[in-house]
């Protein structure tokens, strides 16, 4: 049987205690549940941590269903969509710099999610390239972009 993944989080939700509503929309690579609640402070959480936390506990319970189903985006309030738009800005910033002087440029510690989309902008750029590092102290890795050898 397919997992549900708006039922698994509406499901998640209500036993958290949230009183929220959630909208499914399919995206290029995969699916997006939107939650809508009056308390959207408390899902996102301090530099969205619960928000990441909720995220991963539902692809998590997805995937004891059907190991097969893809993964989910959980969003609240437009939080990521605004934090995707100022981690793209930040890394074409980044990538700038690398091209107008030349110079390696180390982004600060992220989690996986954020290293793939500052990875994903900067995928097309011929002349950058994109290496994600360990952090001696931290579960989280830094991304250096360098300019790319020139064949």
């Amino acid at each position: 049987m397919p997992a549900q993944p708006k039922l698994i989080l509406e499901t998640l939700l209500k036993t958290l205690g949230f009183e929220a509503t959630v909208e499914e929309h399919q995206l290029d690579d995969g699916l997006l549940l939107d939650v809508k609640t009056e308390d959207s402070g408390r899902l996102i959480g301090r530099q969205g941590q619960t928000l990441s936390s909720l995220q991963y506990l539902t692809n998590r319970l997805i995937y004891q269903q059907d190991p097969h189903a893809p993964k989910v985006t959980v969003d609240v309030a437009g939080y990521r969509s605004q934090a995707r738009e100022a981690l793209v800005k930040k890394a074409l910033a980044a990538a700038e710099k690398v091209h107008r002087w030349g110079d390696v440029v180390e982004l600060e510690p992220m989690n996986a999610f954020d290293r793939r989309i500052v990875h994903n902008a900067l995928k097309n750029d011929p002349r950058i390239e994109t290496k994600s590092v360990e952090v001696e102290g931290t579960d989280k890795k830094a991304i250096l972009l360098r300019p790319k050898a020139q064949a």
